[in-house]
C-alpha cells in the first residue's frame, strides 16, 4: 500500500510540471489559501477606480456650471491632488499618474479645440485600440489576458503549453475584446451626439464592464483548472 501510494504521489507530481503555480497565480486555491493579489489589486484596486472618476465628475459639473477654462483647471487640479494623497499615504502611484497624464491629455485637446466633448476623445479611441490588439492576440494564439497576468506575476510564459489553460485565456481575451468594444462604440455615439454629461455617465459605467471582463477572466480559468484536474483523473 505504501509502494502504490508513493508512487501516484510521484506521477500527480510530475504530471503537470508547474500546473499549481499556474492554477495559484489565476484563481484563490482551492486549500483556502491565501491568494496572490488580483489583477484589479495590482492595478490600484476599487479605490483607483473611484479616484480616476473624480477628476471626471468634477470636469463635467464644473463645465456645467461654468465654462470649459475652468472645467479644465478643475479637472487637472484634482488629479494632481489624488496623485500628492497616494504619494502621501503610500499607495501605489501608477494608477494615480496614468489617471493624471490621461486627464492632461484630455484637457490638452479639449483646449485646442475648445469642445468639452474632446476631453473625452482620448479614451473613446483607447478603448478602440485596446479592441483591436486584445483580438488580434487571440487571433494568433497569444491571448492578452494570460500574457499580462503571468507578466505581472513574474510567471513567464509556460502557460502556453497547457492547452486547457492557454484555451480560457484566449476566452477570457475576446471576452475583454468585447468589452473594449462596447465602450467604444457606446461613447462614440454619444461623442457624435455632443453629450459631455452623459460621457462622463459612460465612462463611469464602463468600469462595471471592466468587472464583468475580470470576472468572466476568472470563470474561464477556473474551468479550464478543473477540466486540467479531472483529465488528470482520470
Amino acid at each position: 500500500m505504501t509502494g502504490r501510494h508513493s508512487r501516484s504521489k510521484t506521477d500527480s507530481t510530475t504530471a503537470t510540471p508547474g500546473a499549481e503555480e499556474y492554477a495559484t497565480a489565476v484563481i484563490p486555491r482551492v486549500d483556502g489559501e491565501e491568494p496572490p493579489k488580483s489583477i484589479l489589486e495590482q492595478l490600484g484596486g476599487v479605490s483607483g477606480m473611484i479616484y480616476s472618476t473624480v477628476p471626471v465628475v468634477v470636469f463635467v459639473l464644473v463645465n456645467a456650471v461654468a465654462s470649459l477654462g475652468p472645467a479644465l483647471v478643475a479637472a487637472i487640479g484634482v488629479a494632481v491632488a489624488i496623485a500628492v494623497w497616494r504619494l502621501v499615504r503610500k499607495e501605489p502611484l501608477q494608477p494615480a499618474v496614468s489617471g493624471l497624464f490621461g486627464v492632461a491629455i484630455g484637457a490638452f485637446i479639449a483646449h485646442r479645440t475648445g469642445e468639452a466633448r474632446d476631453f473625452f476623445l482620448l479614451g473613446i479611441w483607447y478603448s478602440a485600440l485596446l479592441g483591436v490588439v486584445f483580438l488580434v492576440s487571440a487571433l494568433v494564439r497569444w491571448p492578452l489576458a494570460g500574457v499580462i497576468w503571468h507578466g505581472i506575476n513574474g510567471d513567464g510564459q509556460g502557460w502556453r503549453s497547457d492547452r486547457e489553460l492557454r484555451r480560457a485565456y484566449t476566452l477570457a481575451t475576446l471576452l475583454w475584446a468585447v468589452m473594449f468594444g462596447v465602450k467604444f462604440a457606446a461613447q462614440q455615439w454619444l461623442y457624435d451626439a455632443n453629450q459631455p454629461g452623459w460621457l462622463a455617465v459612460a465612462r463611469i459605467a464602463g468600469y462595471a464592464l471592466t468587472g464583468l471582463a475580470l470576472l468572466g477572466t476568472l470563470w474561464a480559468v477556473r474551468r479550464a483548472r478543473e477540466r486540467s484536474a479531472a483529465t488528470q483523473a482520470a
